[in-house]
């Protein structure tokens, strides 16, 4: 892991490119299966009913590291900023939020494919302004932990898919949902 960056902030952000980051093309569905070891996180010991406060818990460290004064600034070129890992965190909120939304309401839905590196250059993480995505992560996660919160026992189950193939239940979709807020609080050390 990097060390926290110790430059100045950087000035104010430009359209100029970025140094690209290689896309992460790892099936991470392993984290329900066993503890992840660069986070510590065990997906499958989450109870279901638990994601919706384990989220609200979570959110005011989210908060508080895209106030950082450095939170523009890549630790390292090619290593997401705090604002990047932020941006992409308010947006796993969305999407999943979606996907929960579907497995409550559909019969085994496939869910709409996500790119999740090619809306981050997109979308320019990097240009965003933290303030804004505090905002928007904050209300993504109220939106998810209501969600969740509405789940009853006997619709744990309900299955989905990933186009890839890949077979979630709301259960495991909550639990690696989890890991990934999880995971990217790890990388930003907060």
């Amino acid at each position: 892991m990097t060390s926290e960056p110790t430059t100045a902030p950087a000035a104010a952000p430009s359209a100029a490119p970025i140094p690209t980051i290689e896309p992460d093309t790892k099936d991470w569905t392993w984290v329900l299966r066993e503890p992840c070891p660069e986070c510590g996180f065990a997906a499958a010991d989450v109870d279901v009913h638990a994601v919706g406060g384990t989220v609200r818990d979570l959110t005011p460290r989210w908060i508080s590291a895209l106030s950082r004064a450095d939170a523009r600034v890549r630790p390292e070129p090619t290593v997401w900023s705090t604002l990047e890992y932020g941006a992409h965190v308010r947006d796993v909120l969305r999407i999943f939020d979606e996907r929960l939304r579907l497995l409550l309401e559909e019969d085994d839905p496939l869910f709409p494919n996500w790119d999740q590196d090619a809306t981050a250059l997109e979308d320019r993480y990097d240009l965003q302004d933290p303030v804004v995505v505090a905002d928007e992560l904050a209300d993504a996660a109220d939106a998810i932990a209501a969600r969740f919160d509405t789940v009853r026992p006997d619709q744990t189950e309900r299955p989905g898919r990933r186009s890839n193939g890949s077979v979630f239940t709301v259960r495991t979709l909550g639990q690696y949902f989890l890991h990934d807020v999880v995971h990217h609080l790890h990388d930003v050390r907060a």
